[in-house]
């Protein structure tokens, strides 16, 4: 039995129905400076860690399944206070998801068993898949927690009764 649609829907449930929704969340209560506010030289801002994700998304998922030559200058992802607006940060988190969900839904068994040379590894599909998943849910929580201490707010994630 093959797991092949089982990892693509928990891909698309993880990464885009829970991260980006979370990461929507976030981005709607904070202020354009607040999205890039970092409390210390060794912290990340928001802005940065959704840039971040974007970059090793682009460079796993798109230039890997997609076959895509992939320029990913990491280091620039980090450069403090950019100021790339809230609704241009939502728009290429969503520009990456138009590019991703049909590479996603388009793999094989074969790919997923295949390998891939990404940065300086050699992975299967399958494991580009779990990377992607966790690498998202990990600077999610980041970016959620940030958010709490930034905006003094609840982000209701969980708003509906619990039994």
């Amino acid at each position: 039995m093959s797991l092949t649609p089982q990892i693509k829907n928990e891909f698309k449930r993880r990464v885009f129905d829970e991260s980006y929704e979370r990461i929507f969340i976030c981005l709607n209560l904070l202020s354009q400076e607040q999205v890039w506010y970092s409390p210390n030289q060794h912290t990340n801002s928001i802005g940065n860690l959704i840039l971040h994700l974007i970059g090793n998304a682009r460079q796993w998922v798109v230039g890997s399944f997609g076959n895509e030559k992939t320029i990913r200058k990491r280091s620039e992802e980090f450069i403090p206070g950019q100021n790339i607006s809230k609704n241009d940060l939502k728009i290429m988190l969503a520009e990456l998801k138009s590019k991703m969900l049909p590479l996603i839904d388009g793999l094989t068994e074969n790919e997923l068993n295949k390998s891939y040379n990404v940065q300086v590894y050699n992975e299967s599909g399958l494991d580009i898949l779990i990377h992607v998943i966790e690498h998202f849910s990990y600077h999610t929580g980041q970016i959620a927690l940030l958010t709490k201490l930034i905006a003094d707010n609840s982000l209701n994630f969980y708003d509906y009764p619990l039994e």
